[in-house]
């Protein structure tokens, strides 16, 4: 796993101009980090002592010449790398690593890095992610300057993906048709919300379920699949209607391959006792098949619990005040790169939090995260 690690960035170009002043490798700043990253660093003055603790042991594999950089160095070094480079670093890494089975889940979404902010002027980072539901890896990511621009970031993500036979799920601000373009000729089918950013499309979708409703039984037009779930003391109750009669959707036609849209109804119990209906529409370019499409809705929430849940409350990205020039950015890069690293430990049975913190104290468990997978 290092190994692969450790030769996608090798290839990586030195930002510092000044060879005859370089006194650490790139690489070993690099490897230090996202090891630091996955045992609780959060900062560079974090993964500078993390590196005198574990100095001997990254002997064994890093040459290390000048031994441990300070953390003006680590801090300097990741502000002056081209983050874009490094993102695309990131990605051909992860493309060795991820399974690419035929319908896996790629979920496609956005995160701000509230703590980047810079002063009151500058906007925080907002990165573009993507994450495979499947086995639980990120993908890639992409920065924007704000959250309104997901819009031109989200195609350009989709660009250098490798997507061939996925479902790209998205909520309502993908609801674009440059980015169900992108999406498609990437040879991918896509499951996007709505909302009323795209009035008439919502208001066909939603017409054409007028009259549906959790006790609706299946027709020929109509696949419905029902889910009752009594987990944590709360009973919901949700349900997917799919058609793929779309005589109601307006310039149906303008959507690229187009094939079905679809309404989740999702009955519970609020806090206060009250009974709450709620319904969400969706466009897909799969065939009309609400267990197939039901899965691929479910498993977009994935992205929020399984990555940007994990990255606040486990890796404190919010918290985080890196914010000098690349750094943020490139540091994010790192986060997610630790996290695919302890993702793909299978033997201990360990919360995220519990396997970074036994990586920290025991250097055989941390060589299991890092060569023996």
């Amino acid at each position: 796993m290092l190994k692969s690690f450790i030769e996608a960035f090798s290839d990586l170009s030195d930002p510092r101009v000044h060879e005859n002043k370089i006194r650490h490798k790139l690489i070993d700043i690099v490897t230090v980090t996202v090891c630091a990253v996955i045992c609780g660093a959060d900062d560079w003055v974090d993964i500078t002592l993390f590196g005198h603790a574990k100095q001997k042991w990254f002997e064994r594999f890093l040459e290390l010449p000048n031994g441990i950089p300070s953390h003006d160095t680590f801090s300097r070094v990741f502000a002056m790398i081209d983050a874009e480079v490094f993102g695309q670093v990131f990605m051909s890494w992860v493309s060795s690593l991820a399974t690419k089975a035929d319908g896996r889940i790629v979920p496609i979404d956005g995160k701000t890095l509230r703590g980047s902010r810079d002063g009151d002027v500058a906007s925080p980072l907002h990165l573009v992610s993507a994450f495979c539901a499947d086995n639980r890896l990120v993908l890639g990511q992409l920065a924007t300057e704000e959250k309104s621009n997901e819009i031109t970031a989200i195609p350009a993500l989709i660009e250098v993906l490798d997507l061939e036979r996925a479902v790209v799920t998205i909520d309502a601000m993908g609801a674009q048709k440059e980015i169900v373009k992108a999406i498609c000729a990437k040879g991918a089918d896509y499951v996007i919300g709505l909302k009323t950013n795209q009035p008439k499309l919502y208001e066909g979708v939603e017409e054409t379920f007028t009259g549906i409703h959790l006790d609706s039984k299946a027709t020929k037009s109509i696949d419905i699949r029902v889910i009752n779930d009594n987990g944590h003391g709360r009973r919901i109750v949700q349900g997917a209607f799919v058609t793929g009669d779309l005589t109601e959707v307006p310039a149906a036609a303008q959507w690229e391959n187009l094939r079905s849209v679809a309404m989740v109804i999702t009955e519970f119990v609020d806090s206060h006792g009250r009974l709450k209906t709620e319904r969400r529409y969706y466009f897909s370019s799969l065939e009309p098949d609400a267990e197939e499409i039901a899965r691929a809705i479910r498993e977009h929430w994935s992205i929020e619990n399984s990555l940007h849940w994990v990255l606040d409350v486990t890796f404190r990205e919010d918290s985080s005040r890196v914010r000098r020039d690349n750094g943020a950015q490139n540091l994010a890069v790192m986060r997610h790169a630790a996290l695919n690293l302890i993702r793909q430990e299978k033997t201990t049975k360990a919360s995220i939090k519990s396997k970074r913190k036994r990586a920290g104290w025991d250097n055989d468990y941390l060589a299991t995260l890092l060569f023996d997978h």
